[in-house]
């Protein structure tokens, strides 16, 4: 099995890589849908972000407001810390479980948007940044998104600066063009991957 860790910075098209490495036969580990499923209704990990930040964060229907508690704790460092201490060990856990049910000669990818800012890279045998400039990754959400400017820029300076993300790269792909030049990297990208599965013993 090969443990690949996957990010990017908001916007910069980490999800369309992951999109295309699970087309070709990857194992995704997607972080964000894993820490939805762990504070999904009715599960401890709800039940501990109500603990933490109160009933207001649920939605009508018991679930959880997302957008709600994204104010809150993208506003506020220490409180967004506090959601972190909370979700991150459910989401290592669930992850864990994920990575032991693909196939021993597997390429498992951990799609993970706050690697770099959890000191995650270590883990992998491989870590892919998926790059943009910062000046694309703010007309994508605005333009593409419809986030508020200023909801978009918050968002970029709560992750890491793009040169700590460059730093931990092992692989780098190029996301600051038009989506034809996306296809042609990744599909490398795997045809390497795979190979390095191979020879793993």
């Amino acid at each position: 099995m090969l443990k690949v860790g996957l990010t990017g910075g908001i916007g910069a098209g980490k999800s369309a890589v992951s999109q295309l490495l699970a087309s070709y036969g990857a194992v995704i580990v997607d972080a964000d849908l894993v820490a939805r499923e762990v504070v999904g209704p009715g599960t401890p990990g709800l039940d501990a972000v109500v603990a933490e930040f109160g009933a207001d964060v649920l939605a009508g229907d018991g679930t959880l407001d997302r957008p709600k508690l994204g104010a809150i704790v993208f506003a506020d460092d220490g409180r967004r810390e506090a959601l972190n201490a909370l979700v991150h060990p459910l989401v290592a856990a669930r992850s864990a479980e994920i990575e032991a049910a693909a196939g021993t000669d597997a390429v498992v990818v951990h799609d993970v948007p706050l690697l770099v800012e959890n000191g995650l890279a270590p883990l992998y045998d491989s870590v892919v940044v998926v790059d943009a400039s910062p000046q694309t990754q703010l007309d994508r959400l605005v333009r593409l998104r419809g986030m508020a400017e200023a909801d978009a820029r918050a968002r970029m300076a709560a992750q890491a600066a793009r040169g700590d993300r460059l730093a931990v790269a092992d692989v780098v792909i190029d996301n600051d063009g038009p989506p034809e030049r996306l296809e042609p990297q990744v599909r490398r990208l795997w045809e390497d991957l795979r190979q390095a599965a191979h020879r793993r013993p």
